[in-house]
């Protein structure tokens, strides 16, 4: 009776071994398909007109792009513009100055956008820059960059690095300027 009793516990055990072994399937593309799903954007909107305005109400700056892809469900979420934007920067007496980026990432968390591929700055006094990645500071109100910039002031055209200015253009700098310079005597 005693071998009986164990054989029979035995042949469970392998039945319910085998059904296990069975059952079992590869999920490995399953699990790969919820990674994708959590690099996709939350939302994505096309042809978006986005106004900011300051503590009082006063328009302070107007983003404009073909293409936006928000990824805000991400622990440092952010904003893309993959088809480029147009950065339109009013100062304290509304003239319009505007910035033309290929592509742009403006981050939630420091308020801060990253503008790459053919950044354009042209200011109202009619001065330009041209680099090829810039930054807009949206809290502080300043742009910079740390790289190579061209610029044309009164139509002469120079080189330099390290441009940062304010909103209203004012108060700018650039560093390690080269290329022709008119001097008043």
């Amino acid at each position: 009776m005693n071998t009986t009793y164990l054989h029979t516990i035995k042949n469970i055990v392998i039945a319910f071994a085998v059904t296990m072994f069975f059952s079992c399937k590869n999920n490995f593309d399953d699990v790969q398909k919820i990674g994708v799903l959590q690099n996709e954007p939350i939302g994505i909107a096309d042809t978006i007109n986005l106004k900011y305005s300051d503590s009082i109400g006063i328009l302070a700056a107007n983003l404009i792009s073909p293409k936006m892809l928000d990824y805000s469900n991400r622990i440092f979420g952010f904003s893309e513009f993959p088809k480029g934007i147009e950065l339109i920067i009013y100062d304290k007496d509304r003239n319009e100055s505007k910035i033309f980026a290929d592509y742009a990432i403006a981050y939630n968390k420091t308020d801060l956008i990253d503008l790459r591929g053919n950044v354009i700055l042209a200011t109202h006094k009619g001065d330009s820059i041209f680099a090829p990645q810039m930054y807009y500071d949206q809290k502080t109100e300043w742009v910079f960059t740390n790289g190579d910039v061209k610029f044309s002031l009164d139509g002469s055209l120079s080189f330099g690095r390290f441009f940062d200015s304010d909103r209203n253009f004012d108060e700018w700098t650039i560093l390690e300027q080269s290329g022709d310079f008119e001097f008043d005597n």
